[in-house]
């Protein structure tokens, strides 16, 4: 029986998809699940899963091809009578919370699930990241998988292999240790193409310089309430939820509070016209192997905190994962940036289009602080970060940018840690 693989459908926006890679030649032999060919958007690159066993007879299909969605690109043999059976090459993701997960009272290391039915089948790229790596075949058992049927990807064995070096308990912007300095790598004279993520950020980020009129501010902030409060609340919240309580929900949802104050910062221009929108759509940068993305969390006015952390959770590790569609990247209204998960300080973020403000959030730092008192003044020590805002100056002024940034920092300082959760 001949199997059609088509062009498949990665999201209710997109029409086509660039054909970015074939993983398998004509006449190879393949496993249902296993990786087929990569396909590109212009928001995403993902792997597809073939969606039958059998022998590559047919590929229709070339890289750098642009095809529509449900476009012939394949055809799979498969033992049968003959008659041929069309099926997408991969399903429409959606996405879907699981209630939280029981764990111990205490702390455990990074979550790995167990993989009681002992999966034999691994892709090539997977088994070759794992020999690289030193992950033994019983440890490779233990993954969870996150493709179709539990399927373990190249998203699924990178965020393994970055939890089990990780820290268990640092959390997303934690004050950071001393830096180790990475080993010194050879380098040479070479020419190498410019890979398809990067050439999207370049064309995004060139565009936004070219349309919106930057201009940045800065403020500190003292967030010592919201520091302590995430280490006397860790151990119970990671019991709780079965994944640490980082700081990047604060952030969203301080933006979102003072953006009600400010509704013109979640505005956009459109020609002479000023597009306000109801809903607020938090854009959260992301670092991903290939480079930034920028997922979206939906009506973030709707959420409380708890929903905005499981929120956070969700698209990091889908990220991670590889597993973001593309309609997830689209209707941002306003976006964050935390840099400094990395340990810097300041950083001056670009617009993320239509977007007319970007808040930028750099790392917490205990700092000595001059604080007034009964008694005098008097020296204290504090956990401080450095919030950048960058706005459009066609459409809002430094007024509008100093007081919104104001105020979201007066919500984070003031911030009721015991009404959260």
């Amino acid at each position: 029986m001949l199997v059609d693989v088509l062009m498949p459908k990665l999201g209710e926006s997109i029409t086509e998809g660039t054909i970015i890679k074939w993983q398998k030649n004509v006449g190879d032999a393949i496993g249902k699940d296993e990786t087929l060919l990569e396909i590109g958007t212009d928001k995403v690159d993902s792997e597809i899963p073939s969606p039958a066993a059998g022998v590559i007879k047919e590929i229709l299909a070339q890289p750098n091809d642009v095809l529509p969605i449900d476009e012939v690109i394949a055809r799979i043999e498969t033992e049968g009578d003959g008659a041929i059976e069309t099926v997408p090459a991969e399903e429409e993701l959606t996405i879907e919370e699981a209630p939280p997960a029981e764990a111990p009272p205490t702390p455990p290391p990074p979550p790995v699930t167990v993989n009681v039915d002992r999966r034999t089948f691994y892709t090539p790229l997977v088994r070759a990241i794992g020999r690289r790596e030193g992950v033994s075949d019983s440890e490779l058992a233990t993954i969870s998988g996150t493709g179709r049927g539990g399927r373990v990807t190249k998203g699924d064995i990178m965020a393994y292999l970055k939890m089990r070096t990780a820290p268990t308990s640092a959390p997303e912007a934690r004050i950071p240790a001393a830096p180790t300095l990475p080993p010194a790598v050879a380098m040479d004279d070479r020419v190498e193409e410019l890979g398809r993520m990067r050439q999207i950020i370049a064309e995004n980020m060139r565009h936004s310089l070219d349309t919106s009129a930057h201009v940045y501010i800065v403020s500190e902030c003292d967030v010592t309430n919201i520091v302590e409060y995430v280490k006397s609340i860790q151990n119970t919240f990671v019991a709780r939820e079965n994944f640490g309580l980082t700081y990047t929900p604060f952030f969203i949802l301080a933006a979102v509070k003072a953006i009600q104050t400010f509704p013109r910062i979640n505005a956009f221009l459109d020609d002479t016209n000023i597009v306000y929108k109801k809903n607020i759509n938090i854009g959260m940068a992301l670092d991903m192997d290939k480079g930034l993305m920028v997922p979206v969390i939906q009506n973030c006015e709707e959420l409380n905190f708890l929903g905005l952390c499981r929120k956070v959770k969700d698209l990091t590790a889908r990220g991670r994962a590889n597993k973001i569609t593309p309609d997830e990247l689209q209707e941002s209204t306003f976006t964050v940036s935390n840099f400094g998960i990395f340990g810097n300080v300041l950083g001056m973020p670009i617009i993320n289009q239509p977007n007319s403000a970007i808040l930028g959030v750099g790392a917490i730092k205990k700092q000595p602080v001059v604080r007034e008192t009964d008694a005098g003044d008097a020296i204290v020590i504090r956990s401080i970060c450095y919030l950048s805002l960058g706005i459009d100056h066609r459409l809002l002024d430094g007024a509008d940018g100093g007081r919104f940034l104001q105020t979201l920092v007066s919500i984070l300082e003031t911030m009721d840690t015991s009404l959260l959760l």
